[in-house]
């Protein structure tokens, strides 16, 4: 399979600058206000690579590229770049590859870049193939030296057919499969793997959004009548669903008798309606129904009758016409569907849509939706997020929205921000002060989400888990009740919910103008980190206010919360905690070679990771541990205490 990994758009629309944009495996988020450039992006990215035919998603100069800057680029007769994207090569498919170009041929990273021009043409970066391999692979070794590298620098049929007439004693038809009539490329080999191999494999894309949903009643006249490239949307999917129930349009027209096409509609209607009610729970007692009639005519027309002229009137068939409607088998009241729930027609037409591709098992497809559920509600929007949420094992889905029901709260890490400024459309990981409007469906994800469990006031201390803040709970108040330094009674702690999600909590509770410290266990994930970096910099929040555990703690660069206690310890909470799962464990049994008291625990136990909460919630069931906590664990804790409070005045 080939992923997407990441696009810059260059220039198209209102993006005026070069705006890159990390794409999730699974599901990415694009949230924005209206008119701040979300559909854009979608569109922009279609257009490189679209699952049919369709003048829509081409990219158009006169209409695509920004109007600011249109002059310019007219005069200069220049053919500008709309976007790159990169994608990333499995391993199946440098597999492949290998099998084509031979065993360690793949010279290439495992990303590849395509440069998409307004003219339509692509460039292709990070194609590379060992040309040595390649020819002694595809020759089984059976040409000269000579030959081989005269080879080598032949790129087009015709150079090849010249290369053929100089040696006629040698068999080398079996290399005429890899030339074309042209080649831009650094070699032969390289054109051909990518046309071969990469190109079956692209993903393509398929666009969504609410124009594209299925009309009441369908002129079938209308599906024939222009060709695909110019019929509407909706009647696109029309023609998706007579597509799915394999019925042929022009043979249906010809037909007196509409049963049998009937028949397979509802067939195919009951398919789609399988996959619509596991995921709507609105309303179960819905079901499509499918009327097809002819609309007829008259027609006035001479004739002669015995040398007379006389006017007769003909009866002829003006059009055939589809009803679609939707029946309530608990009330019995059936109604057009368009009459319906825009919510209910939105889900069964896009099933109709998605079936366009659903089927098709040689192609990898991404989806694309324009503010999906727009007319749902919020619970249908939960059951719409669970039905994208099981497409992600085959499809990556990129949607726009600005509902906060379309926001999963545990997940924002999938989220970038789109807004627009007196220049350009911007698009961001991270949510910046100025544009609350496109803060405001997040904060509203957050709140729906947390709110019965997580307090947050104007002074936050924002910690990695659960544990975290049992642990800086107790013994702060312990510390208290000796008169010393705790964590001051207007500072709030915030568990995020792990290290990925640290960098959208700050986002989240910066944009409202709340104070934020950050005590974070040290960073093993890159990219977690690189976004905390990006934010450092991007003023979103002081180098100051994010401190890590091993801060705290001499000659460590790693460190965890647990490794601010000394190790026997924290090795008497984890054996009271997981007594009779694992055996006791002793100082001696741990490896000081290791840094950090979990990561050693692991190895003993031979587990990736263990339940770091359990220990936690033991020690925060009796008071006795804090007094057995050792001086120097004490003046830990109470150092890190200090620079909270100093921090968060």
């Amino acid at each position: 399979m080939i992923k997407l990994k990441k696009i810059e758009i260059l220039k198209y629309k209102s993006f005026t600058t070069s705006q890159i944009v990390e794409i999730e495996d699974d599901l990415t988020v694009l949230v924005g206000m209206n008119e701040s450039g979300k559909t854009s992006v979608l569109e922009c990215l279609a257009k490189t690579n679209y699952f049919e035919v369709d003048s829509k998603f081409k990219f158009n100069q006169t209409l695509d590229y920004p109007r600011k800057e249109k002059k310019a680029i007219d005069k200069s007769g220049q053919d500008p770049t709309a976007i790159i994207s990169t994608y990333e090569l499995s391993d199946h498919i440098i597999k492949l590859i290998e099998n084509k170009a031979g065993k360690d041929s793949w010279l290439g990273s495992k990303q590849i870049t395509i440069t998409s021009l307004y003219s339509g043409c692509q460039t292709i970066g990070g194609i590379k193939v060992d040309l040595d391999k390649f020819i002694s692979h595809v020759s089984n070794n059976n040409l000269s030296n000579e030959l081989a590298q005269n080879l080598k620098v032949i790129k087009t049929k015709k150079e090849f057919e010249n290369l053929t007439e100089n040696y006629p004693d040698e068999d080398l038809e079996i290399f005429s499969k890899y030339f074309s009539s042209s080649c831009n490329w650094s070699s032969f080999a390289d054109q051909y793997i990518y046309n071969q191999i990469i190109t079956p494999n692209l993903p393509k894309f398929i666009y969504y959004d609410e124009y594209y949903q299925l009309p009441s009643r369908i002129v079938l006249e209308d599906l024939i009548s222009e060709g695909e490239e110019e019929i509407s949307d909706e009647l696109k999917t029309a023609k998706a669903l007579l597509d799915l129930a394999e019925i042929d349009i022009e043979e249906l027209i010809q037909s007196d008798d509409f049963e049998e096409y009937i028949a397979e509609l509802e067939a195919t209607e009951a398919t789609i309606s399988d996959t619509l009610f596991a995921f709507w729970s609105a309303n179960k007692n819905l079901n499509i129904e499918f009327k097809i009639d002819k609309k007829l005519r008259k027609v006035k027309r001479n004739v002669s009758i015995h040398g007379y002229t006389q006017e007769v009137e003909d009866i002829q068939i003006a059009e055939h016409v589809l009803d679609i409607r939707v029946k309530n088998s608990k009330t019995r009241v059936s109604l057009p569907l368009q009459n319906r729930s825009k919510g209910f027609n939105w889900f069964f037409s896009f099933l109709v849509w998605f079936n366009k591709i659903q089927a098709d098992n040689n192609s990898t497809y991404i989806l694309l939706l324009d503010e999906p559920g727009l007319n749902l509600h919020a619970t249908a929007q939960a059951d719409l997020l669970n039905f994208l949420e099981s497409l992600t094992d085959r499809y990556q889905i990129i949607y726009t929205t600005h509902s906060p029901f379309m926001v999963q709260a545990d997940r924002l890490h999938r989220v970038r921000t789109v807004f627009s400024d007196s220049d350009t459309s911007i698009i961001t990981e991270s949510i910046q002060q100025k544009d609350p409007n496109t803060l405001f469906p997040l904060q509203a994800a957050l709140g729906y989400d947390i709110a019965q469990n997580l307090f947050i006031s104007k002074k936050n201390l924002l910690v990695e888990g659960v544990s975290d803040l049992m642990y800086l709970t107790q013994i702060s108040e312990y510390l208290k009740s000796l008169g010393r330094i705790g964590l001051n009674d207007d500072i709030t702690i915030v568990p995020s919910g792990g290290l990925d999600k640290v960098a959208s909590f700050i986002s989240l509770l910066r944009g409202s103008k709340l104070s934020i410290f950050c005590l974070l266990d040290s960073f093993t994930d890159q990219k977690a980190k690189s976004k905390l970096d990006r934010m450092i910099s991007e003023k979103i929040i002081a180098d100051k206010n994010i401190k890590f555990f091993h801060e705290f703690l001499e000659n460590r660069l790693k460190a965890d919360i647990e490794d601010i206690f000394s190790i026997n310890e924290y090795l008497k909470l984890f054996n009271l905690s997981f007594k009779g799962q694992y055996p006791e464990i002793k100082e001696t049994d741990l490896d000081s070679d290791i840094e950090g008291i979990l990561s050693q625990i692991n190895k003993v136990i031979n587990k990736s990771r263990f339940n770091h909460y359990l220990p936690a919630k033991s020690f925060t069931m009796s008071t006795e541990y804090c007094g057995q906590l050792s001086k120097e664990t004490l003046e830990r804790f109470e150092n890190i205490f200090k620079e909270i409070n100093k921090q968060l005045k």
